[in-house]
This record gives C-alpha cells, sequence and structure tokens, in this order.
C-alpha cells in the first residue's frame, strides 16, 4: 500500500480502564504518527453494549490525556457507525462476496460437535453458502471466504506471516439482530478512516488473516501491520493485577509522572541503542518500528520507580507544587501558602521517588498537630536534652535573622558556648519539629517553618518531654 499520508489509529474498547499494554499500543501509533507528520485518530469500540460505560470511556480519555497523547481526530465512537458499517455488508452482497445464513446456534453447535467427532476442525461448513438466501428475521451475513490457497501478510515486526485458508472459515459479518460484528466493523472504520498502518498487540495477530479477506473482497488496499509483542511481568507471566497496578490512572494517583510512565512504556519492546532516558521529543525522532523486538516486554515496577525518582529531580519547582498541592489538600490541608509549598518541595525534590510520596514527606511544614514518630520520641525526646531545647529556643527567639545563614550563626555559638556536638541536639530538634527522624537538612525547614512554627513546637516538644518524665515517677 503507498500512501503519502500516515494514517495509525488507537481503539479502545471502553469495558474497563486503560491499561500499560494499550497506553504502549497508544504510545506507538501517536509516536509513529508525529514522527511521519501524520494523523493518529482514537476510536473508541464501544458495540459490545452490555459491557461498555461511560466511566470507562471518560477513564480512557483522562488516560490519555494525562499522558499527553494528543490526538488529531475523534474520539469516534463505533456504536455510532452503524450505517457505515451496514453500507459495507450491503456492499458485500451485491458484489456476491457474501451471502445470508439461515442455520440456527443449535444447529451450528450440533455440527461443530460431529466435526469434532470425526476430527475435523470445528468451522463452519458452508451449508448455506450457494442457497441464494433472501434477508429474514433469523438470517446472519456471512463472508465468502476462499476455500484454497493462503492469506500471507508482512508483519512490519515479525516479518512474513502465512496460513492457510482452509484453516479460515466464513465469518459472520452481520448478526442476526443486525449489529456488525467486530471483524466487520474494525475493516470498515479503518477503511473510512483511511488507515495507513495497524500498530496492535500481538494478540490481534489471529485476527489479521480474518480482516484481510474482508479488505479483498471489499477490493481496498491493505494497511500494514505491525504486531507488538506482549508484555510481561518480572517472572516473565503475562502482565496482570497480581504484578501490581496495571491501570494508568492508578499509577497517576499514586504519583508517578506522565514523562516517566510514558518512558516506561516506550521501552517496553522498543530500544534505541543503550539510551533509557529519552526526552518526549527524542522519542518521536528516533522511535522506529524496526527497532521493536519480537520478545515480549518485562514491565518492572522498581525500574520505574527509579525513573520516576529521576523525572522529579530533574523537574521544574513550579511543576511539582502544581502537582503537589492538590495531593496536600486531599491529605487534608487547607489554606495552602504557594510559596511555601514550592519551598518544602525543593526541600524535597532529591529524596522523593513519587508525588505521593514527596506530599506525605511535606506534611510537618503544614500540619500544625501530628505524632512523634515512636522511635525518635523514645530515644530523643528525652529528660537530658531538656536543658538545651529551652536553652536553643531562648536564642532561637531572640534571632533577627531566621535564614538558613542566621540559624547556622545561632547554633555555632550556642555549642561552643554549651561544648556540645551539633549531633546531641539535632535529631531531638529533628523530632521536635517534624515529628520524624529523617527530614530536609534542619536549617532548611526551621527557615521555611518560620520562627513562630519553630518556637511553638519546641515549646510542644518540651511540655511532651516533661509529661512524660512525670508519667514515669
Amino acid at each position: 500500500m503507498s500512501s503519502e499520508k500516515i494514517v495509525t489509529r488507537f481503539p479502545p474498547s471502553p469495558t474497563g480502564y486503560l491499561h500499560i499494554g494499550g497506553a504502549r499500543t497508544a504510545l506507538f501509533n501517536w509516536l509513529f504518527a508525529r514522527q511521519k507528520g501524520g494523523t493518529f485518530i482514537l476510536r473508541i469500540e464501544d458495540t459490545d453494549k452490555a459491557r461498555s460505560t461511560d466511566e470507562a470511556t471518560q477513564a480512557i480519555l483522562d488516560s490519555l490525556e494525562w499522558l499527553g497523547l494528543d490526538w488529531d481526530e475523534g474520539p469516534y465512537f463505533q456504536s455510532q457507525r452503524a450505517q457505515l458499517h451496514d453500507a459495507y455488508v450491503e456492499r458485500l452482497l451485491s458484489a456476491g462476496k457474501a451471502y445470508h445464513c439461515q442455520c440456527t446456534p443449535e444447529e451450528l453447535k450440533k455440527r461443530r460437535e460431529d466435526a469434532r467427532a470425526k476430527g475435523l476442525k470445528p468451522k463452519y461448513d458452508g451449508k448455506c453458502r450457494e442457497l441464494g438466501l433472501n434477508p429474514g428475521a433469523n438470517t446472519v451475513v456471512r463472508l465468502k471466504s476462499p476455500k484454497t490457497g493462503k492469506t500471507v501478510f508482512n508483519d512490519l515486526i515479525k516479518g512474513t506471516i502465512s496460513i492457510d485458508n482452509t484453516e479460515l472459515d466464513d465469518l459472520v459479518l452481520r448478526r442476526s439482530d443486525g449489529s456488525p460484528t467486530y471483524h466487520l466493523a474494525v475493516v470498515a472504520d479503518d477503511i473510512d478512516m483511511g488507515v495507513t498502518y495497524i500498530i496492535r498487540g500481538d494478540d490481534h495477530v489471529n485476527n489479521t488473516p480474518r480482516q484481510i479477506l474482508i479488505y479483498q473482497a471489499l477490493e481496498e488496499a491493505l494497511p500494514f501491520y505491525a504486531h507488538v509483542p506482549m508484555i510481561l511481568g518480572p517472572d516473565k507471566a503475562r502482565l496482570s493485577k497480581r504484578h501490581g497496578a496495571t491501570s494508568v490512572l492508578a499509577y497517576r494517583d499514586m504519583g508517578y509522572l506522565p514523562h516517566a510512565l510514558l518512558n516506561a512504556l516506550a521501552r517496553l519492546g522498543w530500544s534505541y541503542g543503550d539510551q533509557e532516558k529519552f526526552t518526549i521529543q527524542e522519542l518521536i525522532e528516533k522511535f522506529s518500528l524496526g527497532n521493536v523486538g519480537k520478545s515480549p516486554g518485562i514491565f518492572n515496577t522498581e525500574k520505574l520507580l527509579d525513573l520516576n525518582a529521576q523525572y522529579i529531580r530533574e523537574s521544574e519547582n513550579s511543576d511539582l507544587t502544581e502537582s503537589v498541592v492538590p495531593l496536600l489538600e486531599g491529605l487534608g490541608c487547607s489554606n495552602l501558602d504557594t510559596e511555601k509549598v514550592a519551598q518544602a518541595v525543593e526541600t524535597l525534590k532529591m529524596r522523593s521517588r513519587t508525588l505521593v510520596e514527596m506530599a506525605e514527606g511535606a506534611l510537618f511544614y503544614f500540619q500544625d498537630e501530628f505524632p512523634y514518630e515512636e522511635k525518635g520520641d523514645r530515644k530523643f525526646l528525652k529528660p537530658n536534652i531538656l536543658g538545651h531545647l529551652q536553652d536553643i529556643r531562648e536564642r532561637l527567639k531572640s534571632a533577627e535573622d531566621f535564614s538558613i545563614k542566621g540559624l547556622e550563626d545561632v547554633f555555632r555559638v550556642f555549642l561552643e558556648e554549651q561544648q556540645v556536638k551539633l549531633g546531641k541536639i539535632a535529631q531531638p530538634i529533628r523530632v521536635a519539629l517534624t515529628g520524624r527522624t529523617a527530614s530536609p537538612g534542619l536549617f532548611e525547614v526551621m527557615e521555611i517553618l518560620g520562627k513562630e512554627k519553630v518556637l511553638a513546637r519546641l515549646d510542644k516538644a518540651v511540655t511532651h518531654i516533661k509529661k512524660k518524665s512525670d508519667e514515669q515517677k
């Protein structure tokens, strides 16, 4: 097929959330179209009325938008295209390439069982093929498939694939209720939308010969096919819920950056030398179907977590702040000062693997009431530290410069006068100010909290230590 215009499509079924495998397929179609200056179409295949939901459709749209996979046409809804599908069936009937079949499901089942008993393939035996039947209340329309020869196509990833036509039967194009079957609807839509490249998961390889036969019966040019390998978990089993989250929105909600997930998806089955990290522009420039491997891709959540941490470190503070504010609000914080959040983000950038981790790590900045970690409380908030805490509190109260530099000066003088090392006082103060034994730099934390909060939290710790001491007497 030669065509100047490249058209790809992503056709999810809205019967559930968009999963990692579907997102990878969407990405490959999007990258190929973007690289070639082509068109990327989104088509919602919602003909399964019983299982399709508006909620799943919205989740698919939200997932693609979050990933930044913008579509040029659509979303088209297959359920709204029945007239077109009908027209293609009629075209085949008029050309003598399809026929009406009145065999009942019960008859078909019995004939399949008989074929199995004789060791034959349990496929439709062509009983109505030459009867010239008219449409009836319970008739279906079947394709007149060739009985001999082979259906051959060159898969751009897997190479030449050939299947004997004797393996295929006269597949149903239109059901007795008038609805089109999957194969007919897909081919009709792909032809109508001018799709030139069909890039999809290799679980569709068996569908391709059947769909090619419909193209040939319609005398339409074939698109190029590229079937990408499946995605496996680290244990080499097919990716499933037992490997962790498989839905795109779950990764969004866990605090992953879209760019990190896109990068991980791109590397599932595709490579470019030894390069592991790519900008979106690099992915568009370097992507090729020729570099998609034939072996399954292994989805490794630990690798994704490391990648996400790298992208967080490289992100602009303003972008991270925008994402962290709603997460903090979801954790119960209100009336947030965006500037303070940005300062907190800066202190947590190098130590956060996800945005959720970052928000949870920033909580102590914005919550006045928080518990002390049990171990930190027991080990560091002890009576022998009271005098030092009260002394440093008074010095901080008098401090005019509450910047990191000013705070360092206060502590240097205190340490010299008291003849103690910073290690002795730093952890008790850290637990008093944050509730935790691990936090960003102590002076950074104090500068962001500000004098009023620092003094209040030291007072609270002093009271807490005294109360513990009284209880132990």
